[in-house]
């Protein structure tokens, strides 16, 4: 039996070949030392996974350095305004006004029999009532009891008289509690010993003063805004906000200085989307102290002191280029056409020199009739 020996190239070389050890792969950077290659791709057994949101810092120039990432910083949310949530407007006890003009009454009718029954009532007077004649018992402690009574159901029942009208509410307190509203219209009778403050809860339309403002560019203007709105709760309005109409226009003034608004003749998507993000912004502010904001509308936008002399120059300066590259384009047509209708026709023959030739004569030519009829 025969055995096959396999030989390789090493085994057939004269002597023994030593080889050196490889060294490691590095990577050399800049401002970095020596990184070996294996590290970059190492296998890590339990990763950590930790949910970033990557902000991308940019290199420093010549170093070489790879992007950094860092966290972003958390964006804090913008408190609500709140009142008292226990502030919520609910009615008032009141009475109608018949009630008021009945004890008032009363208290009349018991003042007289007062004076008739101490006998002080003059004889006139007891003939006109036709009250029978009585000496009187004079004026006692009886007497001055039933006056104090007589007086105060009269100061009560005429006191509290009042009227509602409408689109007007009251907002009844006393000693500095919250007692309820008063939406009724008409005749009512209401304790005369409650504080009384008058709201109009009618809708009502603001038109502001300019205001400080930016567009789409960040440039300075001057808006005038036009609100629509009304008071949904009188108790909040009134009680849970030092002064409404004051707060309403600060709400204003803060909106626009977060949303752009654009000058006339912008486009009507921007105009409009302007005037819903001033309504939004508002209606959330002005909700939680019992206002409601319909609409916030820009119906005057023009540039700041400031900057109204260079911005006026600067839209000459646009308008003028637009009717320049308008007019040009009307001037470079017209000579194409002329010279395509004067070749295709067979009315002249034209060489390249003679086509430039006849090209920039035309053009002098429409400019300078365009400019002498330009306005």
């Amino acid at each position: 039996m025969s055995t096959t020996t396999s030989h390789t190239p090493e085994s057939e070389s004269e002597g023994p070949v030593e080889t050196a050890p490889r060294p490691g792969r590095l990577i050399h950077n800049e401002a970095t030392t020596e990184i070996p290659v294996h590290l970059l791709f190492r296998d890590d057994p339990d990763p950590v996974s930790v949910p970033l949101k990557p902000a991308v810092v940019a290199r420093r120039q010549g170093t070489g350095e790879q992007p950094r990432l860092r966290r972003p910083l958390p964006v804090k949310a913008r408190p609500a305004p709140q009142v008292d949530p226990d502030l919520v407007e609910r009615p008032a006890p009141v009475l109608p006004g018949v009630a008021g003009v009945l004890a008032g009454t009363g208290g009349m009718a018991a003042g007289l029999a007062t004076s008739w029954w101490a006998g002080v009532l003059p004889r006139l007077a007891v003939q006109a009532l036709g009250l029978p004649a009585y000496a009187g018992a004079g004026l006692g402690p009886a007497q001055w009891a039933a006056y104090a009574g007589a007086g105060a159901l009269g100061v009560a029942g005429f006191g509290g008289l009042s009227r509602g009208r409408t689109g007007r509410a009251w907002v009844l307190g006393l000693f500095g509690r919250y007692r309820g509203t008063v939406r009724r219209t008409g005749l009512l009778w209401v304790n005369p010993l409650l504080l009384r403050r008058r709201v109009d809860v009618r809708l009502r339309h603001w038109r502001s003063e300019p205001m400080p403002a930016a567009d789409g560019n960040g440039v300075a203007v001057r808006a005038v805004v036009l609100v629509v709105w009304r008071v949904r709760d009188t108790a909040r309005a009134t009680l849970g906000v030092e002064e409404h109409e004051t707060y309403l226009r600060e709400c204003v003034e803060a909106a626009l200085a977060r949303v752009p608004v654009e000058l006339p003749g912008g486009t009507r998507g921007a105009v409009e989307s302007a005037g819903d993000a001033l309504t939004r912004l508002v209606a959330a502010d002005a909700a939680p102290v019992g206002l409601e904001v319909f609409s916030v509308r820009p119906v005057r936008v023009e540039y700041a002191p400031e900057v109204a002399a260079a911005m006026h120059r600067r839209r000459i300066a646009a308008l003028d280029a637009r009717q320049r590259a308008t007019m040009l384009t009307s001037v470079v047509d017209s000579v194409e056409d002329t010279v395509t209708r004067l070749t295709m026709r067979g009315l002249v023959e034209l060489d390249d020199y003679e086509r430039k030739v006849l090209v920039r004569d035309l053009t002098v030519a429409f400019c300078s009739g365009r400019t002498e009829t330009a306005p």
